[in-house]
């Protein structure tokens, strides 16, 4: 936890300070930010309150008063709910406008952790709760050079990779000796996952390996049971993601479709490049407002996407958010770009990475292409290879 630089974004922020809540593992954020053991045993309420200027305080209980001993300041401790309350009115009596992990309406539920009964006393004692989702982006989604570094890694690799996973269907369908071999979605997934393997990355699950029909479900995940064959005339979607096998390492996630064994249709190219010009978009509004040092927000920069769809009169089928924040989490804690699934307006940080991933889903077929950003002061970019063409498979 780095205590002075919290309290400076407090006091910049213009709040009294920000209270951290948290029984049975029900708020990750907070072990991360104050750097607490996230498998500790946890079965009891404790609360640690940082003010913007002095010296933080617990409230834990005496079964397991020590849970927050790794932590600077005093602690206080309670057995019986009404100690527990006097405790929380004692925590907080010099503070109004509190940070916790919480967001009106439920708007950003990435950090809504605190209960509504929670919320519901805390008022009760006038206090003003305010959302931390600023902060927890802060804190939680800026990375150090070091983690933007290790983010090269896999995007070297995955893009390797994509290549020749494109030639190896080609190869099962159009050998150069011999007859055609039946080649399917999850046997594609197989070979991806060990080219990965061997390159010494690591991911949660997936990659996702779509054809036609598949291809207009964002979250399809070929399985031994469930796959279809790869053949000539379908339309190919490859979506993969991954990162070094090294704590605090950063994803890599992008998103390429392709056509098998022919030239596309002039609709299939129309949602193709509408597709792009959407990606190219959000790209370039992010890349001109951190040139300029303007803040944003995630939202806006979806909305630059989204237009360029409903302009071309796709909007019905462009079902999800357009970006995500990404961090050693493959959907990390920072600014989404979105303003469909929720309307994020945590600001797009320097020093952060985040996906861009239009796609337009017909029930036929789907088409979406993702690229990652990475940001620093005065300077947005994009970090790997950029598909400018379908490919030919």
């Amino acid at each position: 936890m780095n205590l002075s630089a919290i309290q400076n974004a407090l006091r910049e922020a213009g709040l009294d300070g920000w209270l951290f809540y948290d029984h049975h593992h029900r708020d990750p954020i907070a072990a991360g930010i104050l750097g607490l053991d996230p498998k500790a045993h946890i079965t009891r309420r404790w609360y640690y309150y940082i003010p913007a200027t002095g010296e933080p305080s617990k409230l834990v209980h005496r079964i397991e008063q020590f849970r927050l001993d790794t932590l600077p300041g005093p602690k206080a401790m309670y057995s019986s709910w009404q100690e527990l309350h006097a405790g929380i009115a004692t925590l907080l009596a010099d503070a109004t406008n509190i940070a916790m992990q919480y967001s009106p309406n439920n708007d950003i539920m990435y950090v809504s952790m605190v209960d509504g009964g929670t919320l519901e006393f805390l008022r009760s004692l006038g206090k003003n709760i305010v959302s931390s989702a600023n902060l927890v982006s802060q804190f939680e989604a800026v990375l150090t050079e070091e983690q933007k570094a290790s983010h090269s890694i896999p995007q070297q690799a995955i893009d390797r990779i994509l290549v020749e996973g494109w030639k190896v269907i080609g190869q099962h369908l159009r050998p150069s000796v011999g007859s055609p071999t039946p080649y399917t979605e999850y046997e594609h997934m197989l070979w991806l996952s060990e080219a990965m393997r061997r390159e010494g990355l690591v991911w949660a699950d997936g990659p996702n390996v779509s054809v036609n029909a598949h291809s207009s479900d964002s979250h399809y995940e070929p399985t031994a049971a469930v796959s279809a064959p790869i053949q000539n005339g379908d339309v190919l979607l490859i979506d993969i993601w991954a990162r070094d096998n090294k704590p605090g390492s950063v994803y890599y996630d992008v998103t390429w479709t392709g056509i098998v064994g022919r030239e596309p249709s002039e609709h299939e190219q129309k949602v193709f490049e509408t597709v792009l010009g959407a990606r190219d978009a959000a790209i370039s509004f992010v890349e001109k407002a951190f040139a300029e040092n303007r803040a944003i927000a995630g939202f806006e920069a979806d909305d630059a996407a989204r237009a360029v769809i409903e302009q071309a009169g796709f909007g019905k089928y462009y079902t999800h958010r357009t970006g995500h924040n990404i961090t050693s989490e493959i959907h990390g804690p920072g600014a989404h770009l979105d303003n469909l699934e929720t309307h994020d307006i945590r600001q797009l940080l320097p020093n952060t990475c985040f996906s861009v991933e239009p796609g337009i889903y017909l029930p036929e077929f789907g088409i979406r292409s993702e690229i990652d950003m990475m940001t620093s002061p005065g300077k947005a970019w994009v970090t790997g290879k950029i598909q400018r063409e379908l490919v030919r498979v």
